[in-house]
């Protein structure tokens, strides 16, 4: 899978090979009419919060070797041309008030034992070893040592001239920082104290223009690999009602984690009136070319093997 392009074609072969979409009407239709879908993972969710690289996140994922990629669509976008037969469309308001979490907790309590990731669309799951290892095969692996979570940073991906690019957005020419991340104590909020294996990470363009990005949403770090569980609930501020599922490792060794490269920060900035005015180069001196592929996401210190290799 030698980047973007050779994911797309992965894609392709494969919807070649067999089967139709499927498409759902809203959330209700797909939590009483897909629980084949939901029954085996790993389970792709896509948010899709504009028409931005559908076709290709989707393809991404497909090519990972997600069992089912279901992606959610508001009314007024039309799907792109399916990428295969593990994808499938639900007509879902994304980009209503808590739209993410409703749509996973109902996820959850509909296929407990699941192994989901979830993200939006120009956002590209990256995992040790990608190019030639599955999902599936990352998931046994972490579900053998005891996780049922698995830490990602999103990590900040943006084209390097807005002036070709306007919203920000070029997978081909796609910059990454190579420094500038770090991570503060994660504190209880009833005791004051710090939360053991718990940290909030920073970096990227949330960091770099800070002064147009809410406090709330600067974090980088998001539990985008979990295996559903009763009773366990996805919060507004992508963390989980599970305290363990919000930990970066288990207490005796270093447990893998991920990255989810992502256009949608650059997105929102060059959205936003009033930072659209203000950026006008996203570039600087520790800026470098996305390689898409997970060896440099290691060498940055942006994703952790563990004891996988």
């Amino acid at each position: 899978m030698a980047g973007p392009a050779g994911r797309l074609e992965t894609a392709r072969v494969l919807g070649e090979c067999a089967g139709l979409m499927t498409t759902y009407s809203s959330l209700a239709d797909l939590v009483a009419k897909g629980a084949g879908l939901l029954a085996k993972g790993p389970v792709a969710l896509i948010f899709a919060e504009d028409a931005v690289e559908i076709g290709s996140t989707v393809a991404h994922h497909a090519a990972l070797g997600f069992r089912s990629v279901l992606a959610f669509l508001p009314p007024a976008l039309t799907p792109p041309e399916s990428p295969g037969p593990a994808v499938h469309w639900v007509s879902y308001d994304t980009r209503a008030p808590d739209a993410v979490p409703e749509a996973v907790n109902a996820l959850i309590a509909a296929a407990p034992a699941t192994w989901f990731y979830y993200g939006y669309n120009a956002e590209y799951l990256h995992f040790p070893f990608c190019e030639h290892r599955s999902i599936s095969e990352m998931l046994a692996f972490h579900t053998e040592e005891r996780r049922d979570a698995m830490l990602t940073f999103v990590v900040d991906l943006y084209a390097p001239d807005l002036s070709q690019f306007p919203n920000g957005v070029d997978r081909e020419s796609a910059q990454i920082d190579r420094s500038g991340y770090y991570a503060l104590a994660r504190h209880d909020v009833a005791t004051g104290l710090p939360k053991e294996r718990q940290l909030d990470f920073f970096g990227g363009l949330r960091w770099r223009f800070e002064e147009h990005v809410p406090w709330e949403r600067r974090r980088i770090d998001r539990i985008s690999l979990f295996r559903a569980q009763p009773g366990v609930k996805l919060r507004p501020d992508h963390t989980f009602s599970d305290d363990e599922y919000n930990t970066y490792a288990c207490p005796w060794h270093h447990n893998l984690t991920a990255a989810v490269a992502s256009f949608r920060a650059a997105k929102a900035l060059r959205t936003n009136p009033g930072s659209r005015y203000a950026i006008h180069n996203f570039n600087w001196h520790n800026s470098a070319r996305f390689e898409w592929g997970s060896q440099q996401l290691m060498d940055l210190g942006l994703m952790e093997p563990g004891q996988w290799f």
